[in-house]
């Protein structure tokens, strides 16, 4: 017979959640300054260095 499984605290699941927005919020803030940084140079040069993303990001 099947026995259901237990539920998920909610504050287990607010956790993952947070977790979760935070990549996301991270990764959105990488795309706008990465769209910025094209926009301002006037260039079709994209690769712009990984480090000199994370340095902007963070600051």
């Amino acid at each position: 017979m099947a026995v259901p499984k237990k539920r998920t605290s909610k504050s287990k699941k607010n956790l993952r959640k947070n977790v979760w927005k935070q990549q996301i919020s991270k990764q959105a803030t990488r795309a706008l300054y990465l769209a910025k940084y094209v926009l301002q140079t006037k260039s079709n040069q994209t690769d712009i260095s990984e480090n000199t993303l994370n340095n902007s990001v963070e600051s």
